[in-house]
């Protein structure tokens, strides 16, 4: 099944970027301009690997991946109302947001695909990974 593959993938991404979140937290804090939010980047870290853990134990559960959409949202709603401090961190913030946003969709069809019953009853969401 396809959607296993992606699910999976969003594991490892998870866990990579909740790695990332948590040893340089402090970098990526100052890099989107939310230097005084280094703990709250870190936390948002934790998050990640125990989604990630959580999908790849159990990759064909929607509920996870539902997770991954909620915690999407709160990282959306946390850029978008983090004020920065330069040109430089408001472009980076505007990449992150466009990132999170990517990676949201994915979520979000992976979810839709493994919330089905038959993953062969949604032919308007294709997820081809060969």
């Amino acid at each position: 099944m396809q959607v296993l593959r992606l699910s999976r993938f969003l594991g490892w991404f998870s866990i990579g970027l909740g790695l990332f979140q948590i040893l340089g937290g402090r970098s990526l804090a100052r890099t989107i301009g939310m230097r005084r939010h280094t703990g709250l980047i870190r936390a948002f870290g934790v998050r990640e690997l125990a989604n990630g853990a959580a999908i790849l134990a159990n990759p064909a559960s929607a509920p996870f991946l539902v997770a991954r959409v909620a915690g999407d949202a709160l990282d959306l709603a946390v850029l978008t109302s983090t004020p920065v401090y330069g040109p430089r961190e408001r472009a980076n913030a505007k990449w992150a947001i466009a990132a999170v946003a990517g990676i949201t969709l994915l979520d979000i069809l992976c979810a839709a695909r493994l919330s089905t019953e038959d993953d062969d009853e949604l032919p308007g969401l294709p997820i081809y990974w060969d």
